[in-house]
């Protein structure tokens, strides 16, 4: 019998809950799903299921294989439909949100080209540094730039940034370039307010991690107040490389601490499910992942 009909009632029966239910999911008889699972314990040579008159169970081998079968048929029915989807056009709302900063400076410039290709889109833009429940707020794909993104949804990462410490040169000839970050202590710090870690910053040195407890003159939930406050010489700040990256180049901002490395982000495209993934999320996905080969950011 075929492998993957074999996999296919299996699954069915355990999500069913029984063959006869399955049988009428899939198709054929409840003799026909009966023995397609009993061919496919014979090949595999291991009990998969408990059955008895009132109840099927799954063995502990039964429930690996579950497991296996549903991500394998998952694939399947992944590949099927972006072959199908080629001979589609993409079209309809799409709901996006993505964070305020990274959103102005980035993504702002690329909306305009990914309309011209699919112009049968509807877009819908919502800039916001909140997390926002992508499910339960009913967006089709937000962009997060996290350490790690959410293990509850399908994630694909566009690009890197890391967090840069620096300060205007103006600044640093009044105040003093810091050596080490234990002087921060004695610097104006102008602080992002949705930081992970509040105010203490984090550092790789060269002897391992180094803490450090900041006092912020400035707190904003902006990352372009902050920088905005750094480069009209108010102090110092840790913010990424994609808002400070141009900064750096020009020299109107100095990175210090260069012995000190703060900790790298990724920028990723989360959204909901990889199963049936509709055309148009599919093409946004495909269109920033290409924009984002290369980064204008300094890395």
């Amino acid at each position: 019998m075929d492998r993957f009909e074999e996999m296919r009632v299996f699954a069915a029966v355990v999500d069913a809950g029984s063959f006869v239910k399955a049988a009428d999911a899939v198709g054929m008889s409840k003799a026909a799903a009966s023995r397609y699972v009993a061919d496919l314990e014979g090949r595999l040579g291991v009990r998969l299921l408990h059955r008895t008159t009132r109840r099927i169970s799954l063995t502990d081998e039964g429930q690996l294989f579950y497991g296996r079968c549903k991500a394998l048929l998952a694939d399947v029915d992944e590949a099927e439909a972006e072959v199908s989807s080629r001979v589609e056009e993409a079209s309809g709302p799409l709901k996006v949100n993505v964070p305020v900063s990274f959103g102005v400076l980035h993504l702002a410039p690329l909306w305009a080209q990914f309309l011209a290709r699919h112009p049968r889109v509807e877009l819908d833009v919502t800039l916001s540094d909140r997390i926002v429940d992508v499910v339960d707020e009913g967006y089709d794909l937000a962009v997060r730039i996290a350490l790690m993104p959410s293990s509850t949804l399908v994630t694909r990462r566009l690009a890197t940034t890391r967090m840069a410490l620096c300060a205007s040169p103006a600044y640093l000839r009044e105040r003093g370039t810091p050596r080490d970050p234990g002087e921060l202590t004695a610097h104006d710090v102008l602080a992002y307010s949705y930081w992970s870690t509040g105010d203490e910053w984090q550092f790789d040195g060269p002897d391992g991690p180094v803490r450090v407890k900041t006092r912020p003159r400035l707190t904003s939930n902006s990352g372009d107040t902050c920088r905005a406050a750094a480069l009209a010489h108010q102090g110092v700040i840790l913010q990424p490389t994609f808002l400070v990256g141009e900064d750096l180049a020009a020299g109107t901002l100095v990175e210090l601490l260069p012995g000190y490395r703060s900790i790298e982000l990724g920028i990723y495209a989360v959204y909901p499910t990889r199963k049936h993934l509709a055309l148009k999320v599919r093409a946004l996905i495909d269109f920033l992942v290409h924009a984002f080969e290369r980064p204008r950011w300094v890395a």
